[in-house]
């Protein structure tokens, strides 16, 4: 059974979690938890938050307790941009896009190693 938790319109650069949420994929919710808990990034704690509200809704839709949770994909994909402008010289302008991101994180009650092979 697969348990989904979505959380939209991060402000935060979709590469700067991305590389997080990858090592998130087939690990057990305990290892996942930890590892995002005692990683320094900031996208970490946002990853943290997506993975307690899955691991929220598994226990109240499925109840399925959380030692036998596995995390089957941990997606990061890109948001809508702020367009923003900073002001040069000569009355020029750069633009610079303020970037946002959606975390989609699926767990599931089987060992994704195992379904595999």
């Amino acid at each position: 059974m697969d348990v989904v938790a979505i959380t939209k319109y991060i402000r935060i650069s979709p590469s700067k979690v991305r590389d997080v949420a990858k090592r998130l994929q087939g690990l057990n919710v305990k290892k996942a938890m930890s590892l995002v808990t005692f990683n320094k990034r900031r996208g970490a704690f946002y990853l943290l938050k997506t993975l307690k509200s899955a691991v929220a809704n598994a226990r109240q839709k499925t109840n399925i307790s959380e030692e036998n949770l596995w995390v089957k994909e941990s997606v990061v994909l890109d948001g809508p941009r702020l367009k923003r402008y900073w002001p040069r010289s000569r009355g020029m302008v750069s633009p610079i896009l303020r970037r946002m991101c959606h975390i989609k994180i699926v767990l599931t009650d089987q060992n994704p190693d195992k379904q595999s092979s």
